[in-house]
């Protein structure tokens, strides 16, 4: 990374000058120069799901047709899935039936 030595602005490197995005003043790069490749790597998370053994739980109701059994009662919870600007998914389990489902926005 290299810095403007007028403004202190970061410097990006642009046709093999550096240049300030603030100021404009522009700079070739010097022998210490290191560079420098960003890479990420998305994970892929398991899918929590609530175990039917964790008697403890006591989860929220709804009134929801199940498309399994067509019982009209589900249990439901909310899980962030994506990335933090996409919103939750939205899990269902039926009360009579035990089918779990779920729905995005």
């Amino acid at each position: 990374m290299k810095f403007c030595p007028n403004c202190k602005s970061l410097m990006v490197s642009s046709e093999g000058l550096f240049r300030c995005k603030r100021c404009g003043h522009t700079e070739e790069p010097g022998e210490n120069i290191e560079k420098m490749t960003i890479r990420s790597k998305r994970v892929e998370k398991d899918i929590v799901i609530v175990d039917e053994a964790d008697d403890m739980i006591v989860l929220p109701t709804i009134t929801v047709k199940c498309p399994e059994c067509g019982h009209d009662t589900a249990e439901w919870w909310l899980r962030q899935l994506r990335s933090a600007d996409e919103s939750e998914t939205r899990f269902f389990r039926c009360v009579k039936c035990k089918y779990t489902w779920r729905e995005y926005d």
